[in-house]
């Protein structure tokens, strides 16, 4: 399905689950993933729960024109989808670059959040992050995608996944390029990462019930970024996935499932 944003753009979403329900999850996109990339997740709560995915604005489906946009303009599409569909308040979990979509949408609207869920998550940058950020920045440049992809990869997802993966790398690269053709894109999506500035003084203003989930073997964001979220998120939880790394939702789903049905309740 597709929602018109406020500046007039395609936004794909997808519906699942319990249309019955009066209980919604959203689930937000890492960087380069699309509403596939919860193909393993929705099975845990179809049954008792609506479920919307979409990609955002530069992502899968969706369209790629247009200027960059800043998290709160994120948000703000996020609402669209949530308005179209008549839904008072959702659940919202975002991994990831949509960890931060979510930290900025609890500032903005916590009047239609129930709960949050934070996965994957940070609100400051460090010189070791800068570092893995212009390495992505500059490998898109010299060979797109797939060399980004390349350069990626062992920064999002765990040693243990490489020993033993569920999809097989080879597969995984081939499924991600096809939704990742547009290098331009991916710069306008980055951008909004680059020009972030340390967003803990706004969680600050977050009183939505907050799960901070992290995977133990994260090195793109180490747990102790996601501890300085949940120090500036006050009466959040933190829990840490032992072995996992960054990419939650490929190689530690029955975890995080498991840690997200037992927030929510």
């Amino acid at each position: 399905m597709i929602c018109k944003t406020h500046d007039n753009l395609n936004l794909y979403y997808e519906v699942h689950g319990n249309m019955q329900s009066e209980r919604t999850i959203v689930f937000l996109n890492g960087l380069s993933q699309s509403t596939v990339s919860w193909i393993l997740t929705t099975p845990t709560f179809k049954n008792d729960f609506k479920i919307v995915l979409l990609d955002f604005i530069f992502q899968g489906q969706s369209d790629k024109s247009g200027e960059w946009r800043d998290f709160n303009i994120h948000a703000k599409d996020v609402l669209a989808v949530i308005d179209e569909l008549k839904l008072s308040k959702v659940i919202l979990a975002g991994l990831s670059y949509g960890s931060l979509v979510a930290q900025h949408f609890a500032v903005l609207y916590p009047q239609r959040l129930e709960k949050l869920i934070l996965i994957s998550t940070f609100a400051h940058k460090t010189p070791y992050y800068d570092a893995i950020e212009h390495a992505w920045w500059r490998a898109l440049e010299l060979g797109g995608y797939p060399l980004m992809l390349d350069i990626m990869l062992p920064s999002v997802l765990s040693e243990d996944y490489f020993k033993n993966p569920l999809i097989p790398i080879d597969l995984m690269k081939q499924a991600r390029q096809e939704v990742n053709g547009e290098k331009e894109a991916l710069f306008k999506l980055m951008e909004a990462t680059k020009r972030r500035d340390d967003f803990r003084p706004e969680l600050r203003k977050i009183k939505t019930p907050t799960l901070v989930l992290q995977g133990e073997k994260d090195l793109l964001l180490p747990v102790h970024l996601a501890n300085e979220v949940h120090k500036n998120i006050s009466g959040s939880q933190l829990a840490v996935i032992p072995m996992a790394g960054h990419t939650l939702n490929l190689e530690a789903v029955p975890q995080m499932c498991a840690a997200i049905k037992q927030f929510i309740g």
